[in-house]
């Protein structure tokens, strides 16, 4: 499809993008829908520079799936009061969750599992046929889910998360580790991608809406990845390779959710089938976007801008940027990590100027 020329009426602004970690972001007058642009941007085509914003407009965490409520994280057509957050997840694991930061986590020190010799008697398996499809389509299709958008759907608790759940994070990295669990953990891994498949299947069934999946499994601290990259080839990727691969025949887009420094890990992601990472931002996402941006498509965090810095000096700095990570077939986002430098200058020259570069390219 030939991407448009720039029109300068599209710089007239029709709203703005809830903040994150800084000022609200401007929603110009695209020449194309939010669904559109971010299509075309994972088909590395993009028609401007997108900030990571612009490709979460639209995230989508039902109730129907337990876990959302128990992690206290849902996005969609109904709304439950916090005071109902937390309880147990689709696998009858308690969460509890925490007001003061927004979320739930398994109280430690009395884990369901100490280790994985006997999951296949203790693990009791969630029923997905179950749950209340229906109603939830009602709530959510031709309304919350929104034609003209990019809906991604957000996916919690993946594997090595998962193996957290039930035995607190000492015992499952333990559990990945020791060779005497490891053919016990790759069994339970391939179970519950089957788990995960089935689930994933329902959600394309009851939501046609759907675009994208955004698949949650923290792999680092801030400082390092917890296993090598041999350990996770071995022990996880074949099983998200299995749910990118099932993903992409349906035709939606793979977003991976893996917090902590995990420069090392980049190439596992691009073998497990990983369309995009945002990285944090103790990474390097710069260099990460020059080693592997043709591979997959990352969340870069610009240069911050000096302090007090002229608006000229915020439009030289939006160009520069645009010149280095817009590059034909390897495209990026605007990282949402770090948005300190998104002045209205400067988020103004990013989509004039890689606008009219998208359209010379095309």
């Amino acid at each position: 499809m030939a991407i448009p020329a720039f029109d300068p009426k599209e710089l007239e602004m029709v709203g703005r993008m809830p903040p994150m970690f800084g000022p609200p972001i401007p929603i110009y007058s695209n020449p194309v829908s939010n669904k559109e642009a971010v299509t075309a941007l994972y088909e590395r085509r993009p028609y401007w520079q997108m900030h990571g914003m612009e490709t979460s407009l639209s995230m989508f965490s039902p109730m129907v799936n337990p876990d959302n409520i128990a992690r206290g994280f849902i996005f969609e057509g109904r709304q439950l009061d916090p005071s109902q957050y937390g309880g147990k997840d689709m696998f009858g694991i308690e969460w509890e969750y925490v007001p003061q930061v927004g979320g739930s986590m398994v109280r430690p020190g009395d884990p369901f599992m100490e280790d994985m010799y006997d999951w296949e008697e203790k693990v009791v398996w969630p029923n997905p046929d179950e749950w209340d499809w229906e109603a939830a389509a009602e709530a959510n299709n031709g309304k919350y889910l929104a034609p003209d958008r990019f809906n991604v759907a957000w996916f919690l608790n993946g594997w090595y998360e998962r193996l957290i759940s039930f035995m607190d994070f000492e015992n499952a990295i333990m559990a990945i580790f020791d060779e005497d669990q490891q053919e016990y953990v790759h069994a339970f891994f391939d179970k519950l991608t089957d788990l995960y498949i089935k689930i994933l299947g329902k959600y394309i069934e009851y939501f046609p809406a759907i675009d994208g999946f955004c698949i949650h499994d923290d792999w680092g601290s801030q400082k390092e990845t917890f296993f090598s990259p041999a350990l996770a080839e071995e022990m996880i990727v074949p099983y998200m390779k299995r749910v990118t691969d099932f993903l992409h025949s349906k035709g939606k887009f793979c977003e991976i959710h893996s917090c902590g420094q995990n420069y090392k890990q980049v190439p596992n992601y691009i073998k497990a089938g990983w369309d995009m990472w945002v990285p944090q931002a103790m990474n390097d996402t710069q260099k990460i976007y020059d080693d592997y941006g043709d591979k997959i498509i990352i969340a870069v965090i610009p240069d911050k801008l000096p302090e007090n810095a002229t608006e000229e000096e915020q439009r030289a700095a939006a160009r520069a940027f645009v010149d280095k990570f817009m590059q034909p077939g390897k495209p990026c986002i605007m990282s949402y990590n770090e948005m300190s430098m998104c002045t209205d200058a400067f988020m103004e020259e990013t989509y004039a100027y890689s606008r009219k570069k998208a359209a010379d390219q095309a």
